[in-house]
């Protein structure tokens, strides 16, 4: 498995390896994966990161725009922005 397919095959397992919801042997497997992958350990921290400043902040404040346009190209999902101009990919 190269390197990109291995990294694309955690991408999802990651909300329920935070959320430690994870298989026990699916969760050393990411964290092996994650000894040697700088990217994604940089993902996991950051997502981690996130979640805990959203749980602490109020639910009146929300994120400015233009620092989650930065968060989002600094971990390379800036496919899932949703653009004001631009419809939805459901929405064809």
């Amino acid at each position: 498995m190269s390197h990109e397919h291995e990294c694309s095959h955690y991408l999802p397992e990651l909300s329920d390896y935070l959320d430690g919801e994870l298989s026990p042997e699916l969760c050393a497997e990411l964290e092996r994966h994650m000894a040697e992958c700088e990217k994604c350990r940089i993902v996991v921290d950051t997502t981690r990161k996130t979640i805990e400043l959203y749980q602490s902040s109020s639910d009146s404040q929300k994120t400015p725009s233009d620092v989650k346009e930065r968060l989002y190209k600094r971990l390379d999902l800036e496919g899932f922005l949703i653009q004001p101009d631009k419809p939805e990919a459901n929405d064809r």
